[in-house]
């Protein structure tokens, strides 16, 4: 199966949960990273602003606040497939961007180095227990986390967690899937 029929597929699952069970499984998810040592020494984490049934950052976002955490967002720069993370300080820095995701606002926020993001929260629409993900087509974060060297986990609904996902050469798997169930180590043996 490629990745497109795989990310549509997906996307058609996500949309089939009640909006009840997107808010529960979200909070869940959001418990178990909360109590993760990698968010709790965290100073700066890094996470995109999420849409659709993604599982919800807004609280998580709010949290890191709450905790004097900095919060950075992306900002795709789609001539390059690049990406740059932004500090935001308040949800009125973010408009809509590329793909209509929120985005920060350039001349209100600052860029912020690798070094700088001590945890980052990577998106994605369906993962495997090897860690690969099938993404939203751009390979932003592929690109992204082969030079990042800091903690990195993905949040998923359980049902976005499947035996496998294709995958290319270039694709950089997450090591931690944390889901409403459990933490996944991810393996790629």
């Amino acid at each position: 199966m490629i990745k497109s029929e795989v990310r549509r597929k997906m996307k058609d699952n996500l949309n089939s949960l009640t909006e009840e069970t997107y808010r529960c499984y979200s909070e869940r998810i959001h418990s178990q990273l909360f109590l993760t040592n990698c968010w709790k020494h965290a100073k700066t984490i890094a996470t995109t602003i999420s849409f659709g049934k993604e599982v919800d950052t807004t609280d998580i976002i709010k949290k890191a606040w709450k905790e004097n955490k900095q919060v950075a967002v992306p900002k795709c720069i789609p001539g390059s497939h690049t990406m740059e993370f932004r500090l935001i300080n308040s949800f009125g820095q973010i408009e809509p961007g590329y793909h209509n995701i929120s985005e920060p606002v350039q001349d209100e926020t600052r860029a912020i180095s690798r070094s700088e993001i001590d945890l980052m929260v990577v998106p994605g629409v369906c993962f495997d227990r090897r860690g690969y993900r099938v993404g939203y087509g751009g390979g932003y974060y592929d690109r992204y986390l082969r030079n990042f060297n800091h903690h990195v986990v993905a949040l998923a609904f359980s049902i976005q967690v499947v035996e496998t996902v294709p995958f290319e050469e270039h694709d950089v798997p997450v090591p931690y899937i944390i889901t409403e169930e459990k933490i996944i180590k991810c393996s790629i043996t």
